[in-house]
């Protein structure tokens, strides 16, 4: 359960940081606005637990899949002749450890080279591709629980993604550093640097190269890991963030390896394993904070003080299953694509991890169905005509009843029966039949349709 943020404010700042914003809360003031509540937002999530624990896990799985990741790509890489730029590349990524860096690197480097993939045979292969691979899913795992999305990707486009991330990808970033080393090396730059401000100019850009290539590394991670549509913006946005934050967290890093002779008397010889772990976990919380903020960068409607368990109320059920029926039965009639659950949550500015309460209800009941769209989109289960409002109602009202207990089989007194049968009449002769379709073709002059 969410603690809130009601413990990182005072009561009076926290009413007037959450307060209803209006109409008129636009321009600068908004944006103040929400850059503070997603700070207390991002805040939240780091001191509840999650973000953490699934660092953690991620610390796990890179301690077993490293050396099979880095000798799958040692070969790739051998294949092309650059198999010599992973050590440096593993200095530069342990730099923070300082020596002890150097000699997780050089450890590192000596399991890639003694591993023989030609004794280890297709079972063995199978295994070393398996651990490869775990990795990469656990990333997508941990950034699909940010984003709340409850449906991975099919086996068949995740082990192509994978295979294609662990066998292309090396090549593409080695080869964008020989490349960007080839231009630096060229007498022409050589020359330009040798010209006064601008010579300047290529140094400063040179100096900053690094963190570029970890900002948009970042950024492609929050862009194309999640099973879902992630907006450029938003994304760059977090890649800064994340890519800024981890230069800087091992910079800091660095200052207290220098400062903590104590670890190396505690643990004498597990102290480099100690510090490896920490980095690690410290790298991961990073890339996962990122990832949060490109997430509520793209769905502001998550900025709200608390978010625990789904609980809706009766009325709060039916008025987003109808509106999500409305919508879904304005798309089948106009021929247009079905609307994804990210559609449905833009348009109606609710939190997909309670949408999906009422979405998940229409599609037991027969009334929705998902397509084998990726991702999936949700459209009437059969003609619009042949629903009745009443039976929209009636679905998302009895969710969940078809558990341990069944409401209807509880004996209540002849009285209430009585009055909840009377509600039940009133409300069908109410609506005098109405069907999905009527009410669609009602609600067509105020249709606000999102493009997904």
């Amino acid at each position: 359960m969410s603690r809130g943020t009601d413990g990182l404010l005072p009561s009076g700042l926290h009413a007037l940081v959450w307060r209803p914003e209006g109409p008129a809360l636009k321009g600068w003031r908004g944006i103040g606005l929400r850059a503070v509540r997603t700070l207390l937002v991002l805040l939240r999530d780091l001191f509840e637990g999650q973000l953490t624990l699934r660092a953690m896990s991620l610390v796990y799985t890179t301690l077993l899949s490293i050396v099979p990741l880095l000798a799958l790509s040692f070969s790739v890489l051998k294949a092309f002749g650059v198999h010599d730029q992973i050590q440096p590349l593993l200095l530069n990524l342990l730099a923070p450890l300082g020596e002890q860096g150097a000699v997780i690197a050089r450890q590192i480097g000596d399991f890639i080279v003694n591993i023989n993939v030609g004794v280890l045979g297709a079972v063995g292969l199978g295994l070393l591709l398996y651990t490869a691979i775990s990795l990469v899913q656990k990333i997508e795992e941990s950034l699909n629980h940010i984003w709340h999305i409850p449906q991975p990707r099919q086996w068949g486009e995740r082990f192509s993604r994978y295979l294609t991330v662990l066998m292309v990808g090396p090549i593409l970033v080695f080869s964008a550093l020989g490349l960007t080393a080839a231009v630096l090396n060229a007498s022409i730059v050589k020359r330009l640097l040798e010209v006064g401000l601008f010579g300047q100019g290529l140094q400063l850009a040179g100096r900053l190269a690094p963190y570029a290539l970890v900002i948009f590394a970042f950024a492609f991670v929050y862009r194309f890991i999640p099973n879902t549509r992630v907006r450029l913006v938003p994304a760059l946005i977090g890649g800064i963030v994340g890519g800024v934050g981890w230069q800087t967290a091992g910079w800091l890093f660095a200052m207290f390896v220098a400062s903590s002779g104590q670890y190396a008397a505690i643990y004498s010889g597990f102290a480099i394993l100690v510090l490896f772990m920490i980095w690690l976990y410290l790298s991961w919380l990073v890339l996962l904070f990122g990832a949060s903020v490109t997430f509520y960068l793209q769905h502001p409607e998550y900025l709200v003080p608390q978010i625990g368990e789904p609980r809706l109320s009766n009325r709060m059920r039916e008025r987003i299953g109808l509106a999500a029926m409305v919508m879904a039965t304005s798309r089948f009639a106009e021929g247009e694509k079905p609307i994804t659950s990210t559609g449905f949550t833009q348009a109606l500015a609710v939190p997909l991890h309670v949408l999906q309460v009422v979405l998940d209800a229409l599609c037991k009941s027969g009334l929705l169905v998902r397509t084998a769209d990726d991702p999936p989109g949700l459209t009437p289960a059969r003609d619009p005509a042949l629903i009745s409002v009443a039976q929209v109602l009636d679905a998302v009202r009895s969710a969940g009843e078809s558990g341990f207990i069944a409401p209807l089989d509880a004996p209540v007194p002849d009285a209430v029966e009585e009055a909840l049968r009377g509600m039940q009449t009133a409300i069908e002769s109410a609506l005098g039949g109405t069907s999905l379709q009527a009410l669609a073709r009602r609600a067509e002059p105020d249709r606000a349709d999102p493009a997904l």
